[in-house]
């Protein structure tokens, strides 16, 4: 760094050459924003595929092990698969019979077609006219039961 020293009655006055810091400043903003659009940043989702010709007259049967949560239109009653279970405003005893299936699956060794994890897929089922904090509560009891990954679907349901 330089320094001048200006010539007066009072003696020497110092001057920072600040020009170096600059450019050291400007050096380093363009290193982190070089550095910052290579950050992961994303969400995944699972798209189905779209079906083949050869496959529309296929008739499927549902999986034995499939466990749907049904969010009731009317009063918020809580049904996993054709059991009631309660009601949205106490879910502990949603969360306590997914924690005991999922105990019995991992006891009798279900596992996950395609994998060796224990079978914990759950789909909840509620119509639009159910409100949001209550398909978000019922989520939640999923989730605490330990469900994994759990699937949503939304629509209008004949109850």
């Amino acid at each position: 760094m330089g320094m001048s020293t200006g010539g007066g009655a009072g003696g020497a006055t110092p001057n920072i050459n600040v020009t170096p810091l600059i450019d050291v400043l400007l050096v380093l903003l363009i290193i982190f924003m070089v550095i910052t659009p290579s950050k992961p940043s994303r969400f995944e989702a699972k798209v189905p595929a779209e079906p083949k010709d050869d496959q529309e007259n296929v008739i499927l049967k549902p999986n034995p092990n499939t466990l749907i949560v049904f969010v009731n239109r009317e009063g918020a009653k809580l049904r996993l698969n054709q059991d009631d279970i309660g009601d949205i405003s106490d879910t502990a005893p949603l969360t306590a019979k997914l924690e005991e299936t999922f105990k019995d699956r991992e006891a009798r060794g279900v596992l996950r077609e395609g994998t060796n994890e224990v079978e914990k897929t759950v789909f909840i089922k509620a119509p639009k006219s159910v409100k949001y904090g209550d398909v978000v509560k019922a989520i939640d009891a999923v989730k605490l039961a330990g469900a994994q990954p759990i699937g949503l679907q939304i629509d209008d349901l004949e109850q």
